[in-house]
């Protein structure tokens, strides 16, 4: 019979308002294969999990994925590793990263993070290889030291929360290659891999060790829990009481014995099949839903409306997590998608948690993705009352007679209408004047107003929303340069004109 707090943990699915209000976080994917900082560049990561083939994982985008690649001697990476590093062993590099750490300056990113309008950071403390980013005291038994001298996690985590952010840390759970160093081909061979032995007990300690020393706010796992449900309901009952508005994610998939079952060649088979078909619906990752969690978390995937549960799409600025000196600048997510994506998510719902990856040799971030930081700093300067602290309104977006996409957010009073503005500005049929109506929409009274960058902008309800004269839109709107293709109007004291939606 599960205990009180067991029972309390799995009803728990209540995100704080810190969290739903926050709309933007950034993950850092900062590991020792960032100084080695490449990966395969012509595959995305729906490529990989799409792919049957029993060594896809080989050719994995992810640059953290390196040493796993390496384990496959005719992969993309053996061969330049050969090419460029020759018979290096991976475990080299981490004297490389611990080098560059002389360089690292935590507060100028910090302050980079915050002016982005990113509202928390997750730090990865370990990922797959096992490296951790804080000098643990809890021992590995298989490869001593084998973590950062200096105190990473605790120096990120003292100046994100001085530059007013909340901090959380990302932990390898389902797996550690210092523990279990199996090729993985595919996701079956990635529930067959969850270490055993001293394992489950070793990534206890960390966990309470990691919470104990820094209180993240949010408890970030990936792949799988070691342990089975009755243990980790009760450190998630006691993480819960050590940080009260933390929140934990949806990978807390707990080990199971079932996991030897994807052993046996037809069952792998068939759950290899399986994941690629659902990867091909989803166009991307959805992780499996465990027992309990706080926020879904989609991996360069989205949902198509509004979600009942809290949730947050997790991608890279590129096709990677951590660095890739590979990626070309078509790669990168450009101006007009990034500000797309925040505010299709923030319309349905969720938080967009953006990776940033920075190098492992001189622990700088990289020039384009830095640009890209500063695209969001300027649009979210302009536009950030459109998106941070809203809430979904009756629909998460509309298209109008011109094709103009729009995407709806809302707080209090007010309608947010973010535009995705055609090449000419125009949307109907007057040629003196930048005309739109924006369906579904309807004033209230007397008292409805629009605006653009503070600016009343004249309106005209019709059978079909509202039309609204933007004449020299963009010369009327803040960080102008800034908004590229997307615009904001802010309607007060609007309702949606049609029932159903109402």
């Amino acid at each position: 019979m599960a205990s009180e707090s067991s029972r309390h943990v799995v009803k728990r699915h209540r995100c704080p308002a810190w969290w739903t209000d926050a709309k933007l976080g950034i993950f850092i994917h900062w590991t020792p294969s960032s100084v080695a900082g490449w990966a395969p560049t012509d595959r995305t990561l729906v490529d990989i999990l799409t792919s049957t083939a029993p060594d896809a994982f080989a050719e994995m985008p992810y640059t953290e994925w390196y040493q796993n690649s390496l384990r496959f001697p005719d992969s993309s990476v053996s061969r330049h590793h050969r090419d460029v590093w020759g018979n290096r062993p991976y475990e080299e590099f981490a004297d490389g990263f611990r080098a560059g750490l002389d360089q690292w300056d935590p507060d100028g990113w910090a302050r980079r993070f915050a002016t982005a309008g990113a509202r928390y950071v997750v730090l990865v403390a370990k990922h797959h290889d096992g490296f951790c980013l804080w000098p643990s005291e809890v021992a590995n038994p298989n490869r001593d030291g084998w973590h950062t001298g200096r105190d990473v996690v605790g120096e990120l985590g003292e100046a994100v929360r001085g530059a007013g952010l909340r901090f959380g840390v990302y932990y390898s759970g389902g797996l550690d290659w210092t523990f279990d160093d199996r090729p993985l081909g595919n996701f079956a061979d990635t529930a067959v891999a969850v270490p055993r032995g001293a394992y489950p007990a070793y990534a206890e300690a960390q966990v309470r060790e990691l919470v104990t020393r820094y209180r993240p706010s949010v408890l970030w796992n990936d792949i799988a829990w070691p342990q089975p449900q009755r243990e980790l309901w009760d450190l998630l009952a006691w993480y819960y009481a050590t940080v009260p508005d933390g929140v934990v994610n949806d990978r807390f998939l707990a080990w199971s014995p079932a996991f030897a079952a994807l052993r046996v060649g037809p069952v792998r088979r068939a759950v290899v099949g399986l994941g690629a078909r659902a990867a091909r619906r989803q166009d991307g990752l959805v992780p499996p839903t465990p027992a309990h969690y706080d926020f879904r978390t989609p991996e360069y995937s989205s949902f198509a409306e509004v979600q009942r549960r809290p949730w947050e799409c997790v991608r890279g600025i590129d096709r990677s997590f951590g660095y890739n000196r590979a990626s070309d600048p078509g790669k990168f997510i450009g101006h007009d998608e990034l500000v797309g994506l925040l505010v299709d998510v923030t319309a349905k719902g969720g938080n967009l948690l953006l990776n940033v990856g920075p190098r492992g040799e001189d622990a700088a971030i990289p020039e384009e993705q830095a640009r890209r930081l500063d695209w969001l700093a300027r649009w979210m300067g302009a536009h950030g009352e459109a998106v941070a602290a809203t809430r979904p309104w009756v629909r998460a977006s509309a298209t109008t007679r011109g094709g103009t996409e729009v995407r709806f957010t809302a707080r209090d009073d007010t309608i947010w209408c973010v535009l995705h503005r055609t090449p000419d500005g125009r949307d109907g049929t007057d040629p003196g004047a930048s005309v739109i109506t924006i369906p579904g929409v309807r004033p209230r009274g007397d008292r409805s107003t629009a605006r653009v960058g503070g600016v009343p902008v004249p309106f005209t309800p019709t059978t079909g929303g509202v039309e609204l004269r933007l004449t020299d839109l963009r010369e009327r709107t803040p960080g102008d340069g800034a908004d590229g293709a997307w615009s904001v109007v802010a309607l007060e004291g609007f309702d949606a004109s049609d029932a159903r939606a109402a």
